[in-house]
């Protein structure tokens, strides 16, 4: 892992392949940001093929091909969206980009999957919604934090199973480094959306995820540019309180704060409280202990127990998604659920206080 920035976390799995070699194509559009290796890694390892890429930046596009050699550089977008073997596009372009092409993909007959934030502005949702309506394709997204951290997946399981009862309270940290060599648009407001919006909306999805709430209101939401000055449009830290439709509550904090002596990109962490017990999640690092990532930590009626669940859990994400655009189905994650994340994350950054 990347002790740099998290822009490139590909972590591996041993998935079990849902589908036949041929039988899913997809294609990268747009490499603005690392996640789509991420991104395209677990769809490969769950049995897809990716068959095409394109950016306007031809180094990305060879980097790209490099470590995925399957894919062939497209000309165009349209040598895409007019290819009727791909079932679906991968995207992590420019945050506020990431809607158009989805747009483009579900009018051309295909699935989509964006990273996160899907979009940056409430008009964009609007339009996506829509778009699934009229076209009744997927407008998936890549909710990370979560899909991708068998921490967060071994954690979903403890939860089904009633390990700690009804789930009263999530608590979030999303601390990221910054590293060096950040493009310019990492810095400007209306190209990621605000940080509530961008990496907000993995802890906004983990909040509804763990409490099972199908809606939430943001009851207050902050953001503050205390250290980047340099940038006056950029936010480096926030934090927002929910209150779920179900009546559980929740709390996440970001920042972009990280110290250069953490042995990861950032210590992210998520508490979950429930009626009969607790679980600790440490993602990608148990500090000053082990530089090893995906630890959880539960206490219940029954004890208290350390699991260190890297390479045992795996992804199901990822062919779940790929059975669902096959079949039809909503088993990885609902639509509504993918919207109502982001859309909470949009409520949250309009209205946010910006301290100093």
């Amino acid at each position: 892992m990347s002790k740099e920035n998290g822009m490139y976390y590909m972590p591996e799995s041993r998935a079990k392949k849902v589908c036949s070699e041929g039988d899913f194509e997809f294609a990268a559009i747009g490499l603005d940001h690392g996640h789509i290796y991420g991104m395209t890694k677990g769809l490969i390892e769950a049995g897809a093929q990716v068959k095409w890429v394109y950016d306007k930046d031809p180094e990305k596009v060879e980097r790209f091909i490099k470590a995925f050699p399957t894919a062939k550089k497209a000309r165009s977008e349209d040598e895409i969206l007019m290819d009727n073997s791909v079932k679906l596009v991968a995207s992590a372009a420019i945050p506020s980009e990431r809607c158009d092409i989805g747009l483009k993909a579900m009018d051309a007959g295909k699935d989509y999957f964006a990273d996160k934030p899907p979009m940056t502005t409430r008009e964009q949702l609007e339009q996506a919604k829509d778009k699934v309506k009229k076209t009744k394709r997927k407008y998936a997204v890549y909710y990370g934090e979560r899909l991708h951290n068998e921490a967060s997946v071994y954690a979903g399981q403890l939860v089904e199973k009633g390990a700690i009862g009804r789930v009263i309270q999530v608590i979030g940290m999303g601390p990221h480094r910054e590293g060096k060599g950040r493009p310019d648009w990492f810095y400007e407001k209306d190209k990621f959306g605000g940080i509530l919006c961008d990496i907000g909306s993995h802890q906004i999805e983990q909040f509804l995820f763990f409490t099972g709430a199908k809606d939430a209101k943001v009851q207050s939401a902050k953001v503050a540019n205390y250290n980047h000055k340099q940038y006056p449009t950029f936010e480096d830290f926030g934090d927002v309180t929910l209150i779920g439709d179900n009546g559980a509550t929740g709390y996440f904090r970001l920042d972009w704060f990280t110290p250069d002596g953490l042995g990861t990109w950032g210590d992210g962490r998520l508490f979950i409280l429930g009626t009969d017990g607790y679980i600790e999640l440490r993602k990608y690092i148990d500090v000053a202990r082990e530089n090893t990532t995906d630890h959880v930590y539960l206490a219940n009626k029954d004890g208290e127990y350390h699991m260190d669940v890297k390479g045992k859990v795996g992804f199901p994400f990822f062919g779940e998604l790929i059975l669902d655009c096959l079949n039809r189905t909503e088993n990885a994650m609902t639509q509504e659920h993918i919207f109502k994340a982001i859309e909470l994350a949009l409520d949250a950054q309009t209205s946010a206080v910006k301290v100093e």
